[in-house]
């Protein structure tokens, strides 16, 4: 006897309507208890190790800062498409194993042009 393919499915609808409802019935607690509870001004204020708060909570950062965070996740990523290509290369190697080096080399050599551009702008200079 064979399933139909929307029965295969059951088990993942169950899980969504068990987590929705998860979900919902955590918030409806929060907020009942949340009401139940009497808050003042002074405890609703930042605390800052026993000194009061003074001041913009809100400080602004350099743009460098997000410039190396942003080449950071650049590499980052450079990493996460290296690794697959790593495990499967050796059965690669049957197929085609120059295409497949080369247009790694091609990844890499751009990667590395861009690795060079950043360091002639002093992307990675914190000083400036």
């Amino acid at each position: 006897m064979e399933d139909s393919q929307l029965a295969q499915y059951i088990p993942v609808l169950i899980l969504g309507l068990v987590a929705i409802g998860f979900a919902a019935m955590t918030l409806g607690v929060s907020v009942l208890f949340g009401k139940l509870g009497k808050r003042s001004r002074i405890k609703d204020t930042a605390y800052e190790c026993g000194m009061l708060p003074v001041g913009e909570g809100n400080t602004r950062l350099s743009v460098k800062f997000y410039l190396v965070a942003m080449l950071f996740i650049l590499f980052d990523i450079e990493v996460v498409f290296l690794y697959p290509w790593a495990v499967v290369y050796k059965d690669m190697l049957t197929q085609n194993a120059n295409a497949i080096f080369g247009s790694m080399l091609t990844f890499l050599g751009i990667l590395f042009v861009g690795y060079i551009y950043a360091l002639k702008k002093r992307a990675f200079d914190w000083k400036n």
